[in-house]
């Protein structure tokens, strides 16, 4: 079995719609990147690499390839499962952590749980989605980004 860890973090900016969790949130902004800035995603799909010490998302899908530019991190994170399940690797459990002070999480927790789990191909118990402010503080509490916090637990299915 191993453990990873991931984090993430996205700037607000006008003129795009929020994803988080691979489910699309009505707010007033949505999040700066090359591809569609799913902070939620990126910071699981880093746990995953982690895991299985196969680098990070951005040796994977650099950031300088056009190829990615707004591309849907849902189907990126179908890869890393594809790519997890052809390294001899399932994923146990995943437990994420969004860090913004709006829009609120909790009525889109589900769909973002389904969305994750569809992508990686295990059932919805295994993974864990919440959110929490800073009170105000750091860049999250001012509310000009979301940072994503993610670990995993992973188990060899060839042993």
């Amino acid at each position: 079995m191993r453990i990873g860890s991931g984090y993430d973090v996205h700037a607000f900016v006008s003129g795009r719609p929020l994803v988080l969790g691979g489910v699309e949130v009505a707010f007033d902004r949505g999040l700066a990147g090359h591809s569609d800035a799913d902070v939620l995603t990126h910071a699981l799909m880093d746990a995953l690499l982690s895991a299985m010490r196969a680098g990070d998302i951005g040796r994977l899908f650099p950031d300088d390839d056009p190829v990615y530019a707004g591309a849907d991190s849902i189907e990126l994170l179908g890869r890393v499962a594809a790519l997890m399940a052809g390294e001899g690797w399932h994923l146990v459990d995943a437990d994420t952590v969004l860090v913004l002070e709006r829009p609120r999480i909790a009525p889109h927790r589900d769909a973002m749980r389904a969305r994750l789990a569809g992508a990686l191909g295990v059932p919805v118990e295994s993974i864990g989605v919440k959110a929490t402010t800073t009170e105000g503080l750091g860049f999250a509490g001012r509310e000009e980004g979301v940072a994503a916090y993610a670990v995993v637990l992973l188990e060899r299915t060839d042993a």
